[in-house]
């Protein structure tokens, strides 16, 4: 717990002020969006395309600095200077590295979640808001009358593979990381051969599990129901997605109490 409080003290100081500049560039790129600030006034109608370029810079920005950051606690902690510090504490690898994945996982979604509400506020307005959500009731409603209890296992299925996904994401440059730094010299480059080498493997199994599985004979026989197909490959994905995220993390252990080289 210790160790979770301390990343998110340490990456909330740089998201959560990425957040705010996101959103305040998301007003400004709705004032531009309905016009307010299209006057006779040219400079106006610059500031108006400069806060809508400003808005996608926003985005992007906070997307990169996130998946950056993620990247720069990981090796900044464990695997450069601090390393020596935080790998005396009384904490085993395993709480290491779960304290950065869960930290790491939450601000993906965090980004995610603030990402969708700031095109929210970019296209907000009474008249738009007020069809956004009949149409969020008529399709929840469609949705449950038509499939009932599948709808919401569909839903509930979407966010596990959200998640599991996020933490396979991190895990696999963690792993990358981790066996690059057990070389002498060459770290970085080392690591992102490890990734390129792990993307590699990763990409035959999958190769691999799609014809061990019969996938074609299994996911489009015409025969079948549609929302038992749904379900047969989304919990296929689900299942593919932690056995890769478990083979990550088991390699990420394995090289940072095995073979980790800080000098």
């Amino acid at each position: 717990i210790k160790l979770m409080k301390h990343e998110f003290r340490a990456t909330g100081r740089i998201m959560g002020p990425l957040y705010l500049i996101l959103l305040v560039t998301a007003l400004g790129a709705n004032f531009s969006a309905r016009g307010i600030l299209s006057t006779e006034y040219r400079f106006l109608d610059f500031l108006g395309g400069l806060l809508i370029v400003a808005f996608v810079a926003a985005i992007i920005g906070v997307c990169v600095v996130c998946f950056f950051l993620m990247i720069q606690r990981f090796y900044k902690t464990l695997l450069g200077d601090e390393g020596y510090l935080m790998f005396t504490l009384p904490a085993s690898v395993h709480q290491h590295v779960w304290s950065k994945l869960i930290v790491s996982s939450v601000w993906f979604i965090a980004t995610g979640i603030v990402v969708m509400l700031s095109f929210v506020v970019v296209a907000f307005n009474i008249d738009g808001l007020r069809a956004a959500v009949g149409f969020a009731v008529r399709f929840f409603r469609d949705l449950t009358a038509y499939y009932a209890l599948n709808g919401t296992a569909i839903v509930l299925e979407l966010m596990a593979l959200a998640f599991l996904g996020c933490v396979a994401f991190c895990l696999q440059f963690y792993a990358a990381l981790a066996v690059g730094h057990s070389f002498a010299n060459h770290k970085v480059l080392c690591s992102v051969l490890s990734f390129l080498g792990l993307q590699f493997v990763m990409q035959l199994l999958s190769g691999g599990l799609l014809i061990g599985t019969n996938y074609n004979r299994i996911f489009v026989l015409p025969s079948q129901d549609a929302v038992l197909a749904m379900h047969s490959a989304m919990l296929t994905l689900i299942a593919s997605t932690a056995v890769f995220g478990a083979i990550y993390y088991v390699i990420t252990v394995l090289f940072l109490k095995k073979r980790l080289n800080l000098e």
